[in-house]
């Protein structure tokens, strides 16, 4: 048979890369395999938490349902062993204290009144702590947080945020996370008052964290661009 130059380049290009992938797996199986890490010796082996699994969208957002999805939230979770604290639960009423430290035009006392001047949202989203309970697929309705960091002139070098709690419990959260679309500030769970075991007067909402970030019944909204001081202790 007479194979032109065209087809004997082609067959030699072929036989050079299966040659090359051979070369390849053998290099592969002839390397040194890693070795097992020895264990500190002042360390031991810790119970693993079990940790319900969130589901999440291919980017990381939240999973969005039909409103006729909606329900209830089964189990509640306080600082305060499970006692829903003390406080304001009607929004109508609520006063939060705001600390922009400096990366924020405005500080001061936030007021239903201030937030009812936003653009309105509201999602059926997964509620889910670590553990199975509290969970529930639930509506929110409240503002973007983006919305009401741009209404207070939050800086770009506004990097962090801390968000307390009427149980003296906080979560701190980078801008970045806090300021995606689905992050709400919400006073309204599916349509009525959030009930005060659930987070009255105000709620975080993070829907793509598990529900230990969703922080309830805000009291104070702070930024800064460094750090946060520690906060005082809760009493005992």
């Amino acid at each position: 048979m007479i194979m032109s130059r065209r087809d004997t380049i082609q067959l030699s290009a072929s036989a050079l890369v299966a040659l090359s992938a051979i070369k390849t797996r053998q290099a592969a199986a002839q390397a040194p395999q890693p070795q097992a890490q020895p264990q500190p010796e002042g360390l031991a082996n810790a119970q693993l938490r079990n940790i319900a699994m969130l589901p999440l969208q291919a980017d990381g957002s939240a999973v969005e349902y039909m409103p006729q999805e909606a329900g209830a939230i089964t189990g509640v979770l306080w600082r305060t062993k499970n006692q829903t604290p003390e406080g304001e639960y009607d929004y109508r009423k609520m006063r939060i204290k705001v600390d922009g430290r400096g990366t924020a035009k405005l500080s001061g006392t936030l007021t239903f009144g201030d937030l009812e001047k936003l653009p309105r949202v509201s999602y059926v989203v997964r509620l889910q702590c670590g553990a199975p309970n509290p969970s529930g697929i639930v509506k929110w309705t409240g503002v973007r947080f983006s919305d009401f960091a741009h209404a207070i002139g939050a800086q770009d070098f506004a990097y962090y945020c801390r968000l307390v709690g009427s149980d003296a419990y906080f979560v701190e959260e980078d801008m970045k996370t806090l300021m995606h679309p689905q992050v709400v500030l919400a006073w309204q769970l599916n349509d009525a008052p959030i009930p005060p075991q659930h987070g009255a007067p105000l709620r975080l909402v993070i829907p793509f964290r598990y529900g230990g970030r969703s922080l309830k019944a805000i009291t104070e909204i702070q930024f800064t661009a460094t750090s946060f001081a520690s906060p005082k202790p809760w009493p005992t």
